[in-house]
């Protein structure tokens, strides 16, 4: 599935949320900024990009692959890493090549 995903995909999204669900809750994230680049990967044939997230302060949410839940396109498991406070709110990217 992800494979298929290109920023085309995301671009519609910029300002919709993200849940991300656990045992004791949930953190909303909002993604803010979808960016391209002219390279294109000859492993999918697609143009890398990458999405910025801002959630909450708190908790931090670790580096790692999460399911993230948004209306539009479902569930879908993306790796996140937390790039550090912005703006009052905590950022996150995610990479696809």
């Amino acid at each position: 599935m992800l494979e298929n995903l290109t920023r085309e995909s995301f671009e519609p999204r910029q300002g919709e949320t993200f849940l991300i669900r656990f045992t004791d809750g949930v953190v909303e994230l909002r993604l803010d900024e979808v960016q391209g680049s002219s390279e294109r990967t000859a492993r999918v044939g697609r143009e890398p990009f990458s999405l910025l997230f801002h959630g909450p302060l708190r908790p931090i949410l670790p580096q790692r692959t999460y399911t993230l839940e948004n209306e539009a396109m479902g569930s879908l498991d993306i790796f996140l890493v937390p790039l550090g406070p912005e703006r009052g709110e905590m950022q996150y990217q995610a990479v696809f090549s």
